[in-house]
């Protein structure tokens, strides 16, 4: 191979992965009970739910992937001394 030829071959060889990069960066899947953030050049843009989105490369980006699924968080049980000197022992279970 001559030099013209290595030249075009590394060249196709970049814009082809430059190709890749882009349509890699456009789609976006959003699986189900999730929700993602797009920010538009660093400011929020708008909320994506599940299902397949087109973004625009290198302008939009997923700031933020959050999940819609019930989260339980276990409260710390606590004790607390009522009106009447009964000593009483709560504890709890969040839902998020």
């Amino acid at each position: 191979m001559n030099s013209p030829d290595l030249f075009f071959l590394v060249a196709a060889a970049l814009i082809a992965l430059l190709v890749m990069v882009v349509v890699i960066k456009t789609a976006v899947v959003v699986p189900q009970r999730d929700a993602y953030v797009i920010q538009r050049l660093g400011r929020f843009s708008r909320t994506l739910e599940a299902g397949f989105h087109f973004l625009i490369p290198f302008i939009d980006r997923v700031a933020y992937r959050h999940t819609l699924k019930e989260q339980v968080m276990d409260v710390a049980s606590q004790t607390c001394i009522t009106k009447d000197n009964i000593a009483v022992e709560i504890d709890g279970v969040l839902y998020l």
